[in-house]
């Protein structure tokens, strides 16, 4: 796992630093209609900061008091108070107490996953290939050639969770995504050659296929089973 982006860290300081130093509260403007142009800027900063910090909880799963214990750390050092604990003595301590929350983390998910790909190979007209990947055909193509591995294809796609979180659509998007076959996961670069143009399928990616126990430093877990409805729109041929 990354640690903890800068941003994200200023982010809760500010909130300690506001709380520990302001000697006359200040109410915020509660809606957009109250702020201005220049609030609504720092509001929308700060919620950009605040995914990141959300996305990157979902690793370590701080519970809200682990979260206030945060807060108040920060607060404090930048404040000027001496830190309650010495720092270096506890650097070993938190990456262990990470790793150890994030493998639990991948194990739930590697759980989650091997539910997902059994439900999803037992539907009808659902096939599992040698390498575990789980290829059902939604809609079928117009018929004609297959792409090759070497060939650029034109793609909409969706990717969720087993939960159905979404990790990223060029369907939300409104544009289509073009690349080459040999330069994604390898569940991609299998599922799209068993596609004719028009044709609309599910991928169902075990990790071994997608981005195993990798920590992507984005919304998808390590040890995640991925889910992608993709369309092929077009074959270029090759790059």
């Amino acid at each position: 796992m990354k640690h903890i982006k800068p941003a994200s860290v200023i982010l809760l300081g500010l909130v300690s630093l506001t709380a520990a130093c302001q000697q006359k509260p200040v109410e915020a403007p509660k809606t957009a209609a109250t702020m201005t142009e220049d609030q609504k800027a720092i509001y929308a900063y700060g919620a950009a900061i605040g995914q990141q910090l959300a996305e990157q909880n979902k690793q370590l799963r701080l519970s809200p008091e682990e979260l206030e214990v945060f807060r108040t750390a920060f607060g404090d050092t930048v404040s000027g108070k001496e830190p309650a604990v010495k720092i270096e003595e506890y650097e070993t301590r938190f990456r262990e107490l990470a790793q150890a929350r994030i493998a639990a983390n991948a194990a739930d998910a590697k759980k989650s996953g091997e539910e997902f790909l059994a439900s999803a190979a037992s539907k009808e007209g659902a096939v599992k290939t040698e390498s575990g990947l789980v290829f059902r055909t939604i809609t079928p193509g117009k018929g004609g050639d297959h792409p090759k591995a070497t060939d650029v294809v034109t793609v909409h796609y969706q990717g969720t969770l087993p939960d159905g979180t979404v990790f990223d659509s060029s369907v939300q998007r409104g544009q289509p995504a073009e690349f080459a076959l040999n330069q994604v996961i390898p569940c991609w670069t299998e599922g799209v050659q068993r596609m004719t143009v028009g044709e609309k399928a599910q991928l169902v990616c075990p990790a071994t296929l997608a981005y195993g126990d990798r920590n992507t430093g984005g919304p998808i877990p390590p040890g995640s089973t991925l889910n992608f409805e993709v369309e092929l729109l077009g074959i270029k041929g090759k790059q």
